[in-house]
């Protein structure tokens, strides 16, 4: 793939979702990172195949829209300050999750100046090293609808990084 040229690669993602049939386009997104809209372009010109053009323009070196974190740095920070409260997980597990939507998040750092869509969010949590899921217990009736439960939440967190500012140690213990 390094060596396509931006319209090869169109089409050659284009061929690829289309051998897979049914979902291709998003699994060949998701694989290669290209925009779905660029594959469905590139099945277009599979379907209709126009005359090629004596001299193919190709997009420079860094062309086309800069990541969103590339545009703002801040952006990061600030996605890890909202999911901070709501992260869930073993400590010592290098997977964490958050609750929140990231249609929800989506909507905060919008407000704030930060366009950005959910699917963007989503990735940018991944490469975070957060799971989209719920947690099982936060599923079980009556446990995630204690008037106190987010307050609770939100003070353990205020108290593990208090101590972790100082340099002592935090275990965490789920009890039932």
């Amino acid at each position: 793939m390094p060596h396509l040229n931006e319209r090869q690669l169109r089409l050659a993602a284009a061929l690829e979702a289309r051998s897979l049939g049914y979902g291709g386009v998003s699994a060949v997104a998701q694989a290669t990172g290209i925009a779905r809209g660029t594959i469905h372009r590139g099945l277009e010109e599979l379907q209709h195949p126009s005359a090629r053009p004596a001299r193919e323009q190709v997009r420079t070196p860094g062309g086309g829209r800069k990541k969103i974190v590339a545009q703002n740095p801040r952006i990061l920070k600030r996605l890890k300050q909202l999911v901070e409260s709501s992260t869930r997980g073993d400590p010592m597990s290098p997977l964490l999750w958050t609750c929140q939507s990231t249609q929800q998040l989506a909507t905060v750092l919008s407000a704030e100046e930060n366009l950005i869509s959910p699917d963007t969010v989503g990735r940018l949590l991944a490469e975070m090293g957060y799971s989209l899921q719920a947690n099982l217990k936060t599923l079980e009736e009556g446990v995630s609808h204690h008037p106190d439960r987010d307050r609770q939440f939100h003070y353990l967190n205020r108290e593990v990084r208090r101590f972790l500012r100082r340099g002592d140690p935090v275990v965490s213990v789920d009890t039932n």
